[in-house]
């Protein structure tokens, strides 16, 4: 799908990889929730490094056992269409 310059939208969602939804990891029930609503497509990065609000750098080092490394969701779309995913699910 290709859009107009100016009516493209990027939603970015940081989560930790540990983060689960109903049983299942969350980032996949994001997608699923993203695909059932209709938008173009998306897409999951595991990242190698990052922190968040405890500032406690998480990394994929071999040291570490329990990582739980951020991942990156990012969907593209229309500006309407992304908003549904940050809607409550019906």
């Amino acid at each position: 799908m290709v859009f107009p310059e100016a009516s493209a939208h990027q939603l970015n969602i940081y989560i930790g990889e540990s983060n689960r939804w109903q049983g299942q990891p969350l980032y996949l029930a994001l997608l699923q929730l993203a695909r059932k609503r209709g938008l173009a497509g998306g897409t999951v990065v595991r990242a190698i490094a990052g922190f968040g609000r405890n500032s406690r750098i998480r990394s994929s080092s071999l040291l570490e056992l329990s990582t739980d490394l951020p991942i990156l969701i990012t969907f593209i779309d229309q500006p309407e269409k992304t908003a549904t995913v940050l809607r409550k699910a019906a």
